[in-house]
């Protein structure tokens, strides 16, 4: 076999037993994940068939005692057992795939997965989705470990484990192929593309064939619109995203209320599950995730619009205390709940006072979904292939498009492009101008140091200023005090007509640009457009102590490496 052709049967099969092994090993960690969380729903009283065999006193006592304690647990281990408060998820995956940053401990990992399904299983409400992606990338970080030989197998087994979890929770694995590549990897590189395919299949099939699960919401309809529906459609849709921004600035002010309170972080999650405790014994709804309501709402009109309208304030509270106050959980599914809701009263609302006749609830509802949902996370084409892979339905997929196109568009415009990326800019990563700005923002040209430049103290004599410079073969200098903090720079041309004897500290030194160590490569190329040295010196910012000096050609060729780096990710195996 010639080598090229041996080159290709090795990327392809190593490629797809990447997919194939994180995707298998994904896939029965979120079904065990899964399972876990309904075991406790059932055990603790938290599902709709176990509360309904408790009397009165012991409903009430249950569910308080449920949440509080329930709470506490989970405060604990993540203040002893995770290194940041938050609970891990997107963000984190994101963070290192498109900086090419560590993870967590695994341990920590572990901690903040074990935090989540006890989160769920006692009732907060929160979502199973952020930590399954989360799990997924656990999975993912061990897969590295295959001898597979790959270039970029980091990000490739972590997409496929993000792309399993999802796809075998979803029972969607084109969405979940989607979601990868929009919302985490935010490429389409073709290996990566093969790899995270066959990890999501494989979560399908884990999730069909060996365990028999159908698609989480697979409905069956004959959506069939009049034309004035697609305005209402997008009415909804702005309707949508505008309380997708509430639910994502409360969710940044009520974590930052929190943070403000000065109590031991333990206590948090158990004050918030106190909180909920008291809201769920008069609207039980919003206990847990919500499939039960999700179901139904979706599929029958279970509710009246005043039902609907209370459900969904209270869920929406609870979803920011829960969160907010520590519990550890995703936002994913709370999203999707709330639009379900809201668009379900939308339906009672505005088509039925209307019109003669419309579509149906069902249709609003879907829409609703997806309309909110999609500016939260990100990802309006996920949310678009979602609306397809769970019904089934052409028609009703183009209703979905449209209030997804109105909610992300109200969305972005008043908030951005997701909660996750305000997240992470709050980190000081913005990757609203692309993952290559945000790679050369969050890499400083600290890392590249050098002693381009001699160093003299101010109280040197000009022949040792002269020795250094031609021992250094430079035409400038860097001044510094007995404490070696930065004063300035010397150029040759300065020392000209000097005589020997002449003390530097005589001299007028040059407020030439400098650098700190925050500074990163692309604010150091923004710098050096104008700038005609031979070095820049990068002074201590809190204390100006000089640290070193870049070359020009030194950030240059960073710049050009970070570049070369990301493109041969996204086009190369």
């Amino acid at each position: 076999m010639k080598p090229e052709a041996r080159k290709t049967v090795h990327r392809l099969t190593a490629t797809s037993l990447a997919g194939l092994i994180v995707g298998l090993i994904a896939a029965f960690a979120t079904e065990g994940f899964v399972e876990m969380v309904q075991f406790l729903n059932h055990l603790l009283f938290i599902s709709a068939s176990s509360r309904a065999s408790l009397s009165g006193a012991q409903l009430w006592l249950i569910t308080i005692a449920t949440l509080t304690i329930g709470g506490l647990i989970v405060g604990l281990i993540m203040q002893f057992g995770v290194s940041q408060k938050p609970s891990f998820g997107p963000p984190d995956t994101i963070f290192a795939l498109q900086l090419h940053e560590r993870l967590p401990s695994p341990m920590a990992g572990l901690s903040s997965t074990l935090a989540s399904i006890l989160s769920l299983g006692c009732g907060a409400s929160v979502g199973q989705y952020g930590p399954l992606v989360y799990l997924g990338t656990l999975v993912g970080q061990l897969g590295n470990r295959l001898p597979l030989g790959l270039p970029y197998m980091r990000s490739m087994t972590i997409a496929c484990g993000v792309a399993a979890a999802i796809s075998t929770a979803f029972n969607a694995p084109i969405a979940a192929l989607i979601f990868t590549h929009e919302v985490i990897l935010r490429h389409y590189s073709l290996p990566m593309f093969t790899a995270v395919t066959v990890a999501s299949a494989c979560g399908y099939f884990v999730a069909n064939v060996v365990f028999g699960h159908s698609p989480v919401f697979l409905i069956e309809t004959d959506a069939s619109f009049r034309g004035i529906e697609f305005l209402l459609f997008a009415i909804e849709g702005v309707a949508c995203g505008t309380l997708a921004v509430l639910l994502m600035k409360s969710l940044q002010y009520t974590a930052k209320l929190s943070q403000r309170i000065t109590i031991p972080f333990a206590l948090k999650p158990m004050i918030a599950g106190f909180v909920v405790s008291l809201v769920a014994l008069q609207v039980p709804e919003v206990l847990g995730a919500g499939q039960d309501v999700f179901r139904e709402v979706i599929l029958g009109n279970s509710y009246s619009a005043e039902a609907l309208l209370l459900i969904l304030i209270s869920k929406l509270l609870v979803t920011i205390i829960c969160i907010g106050f520590g519990f550890a959980g995703g936002v994913i599914f709370p999203s999707m709940l709330i639009g379900v809701l809201f668009g379900a009263l939308f339906a009672l609302l505005v088509p039925e006072l209307l019109l003669d006749n419309y579509s149906g609830v069902f249709d609003y509802a879907i829409c609703g979904m997806v309309a909110m949902m999609s500016p939260v996370i990100g990802a309006p084409m996920t949310a678009l292939l979602l609306v397809f892979e769970l019904t089934r339905n052409y028609e009703i997929t183009i209703a979905a498009m449209v209030t997804i196109v109105f909610a992300n568009l109200v969305a972005s415009n008043w908030y951005g492009r997701s909660l996750y990326d305000q997240q992470l800019t709050e980190r000081g990563i913005d990757l609203s101008l692309g993952r290559g700005h945000a790679y050369l923002m969050h890499h400083k040209v600290s890392e590249h140091l050098t002693e381009a430049l001699p160093m003299v103290r101010q109280g040197a004599s000009l022949t040792e200023l002269r020795q250094q410079m031609s021992a250094k073969q430079t035409s400038s200098a860097v001044i510094v005090d007995d404490e070696q903090r930065y004063l300035g720079t010397l150029l040759q041309q300065q020392l000209l007509d000097l005589d020997e004897d002449t003390r530097i500290a005589a001299i007028e030194f040059q407020a030439l640009p400098s650098f700190n160590e925050h500074t990163s490569i692309w604010e150091a190329m923004g710098t050096m457009r104008g700038y005609m040295g031979e070095a820049i010196a990068v002074v201590d910012s809190a204390s100006g102590r000089y640290l070193g000096s870049i070359p020009e050609a030194v950030v240059i060729n960073a710049y050009l490496d970070a570049t070369a780096e990301l493109r041969r990710e996204e086009h190369e195996i």
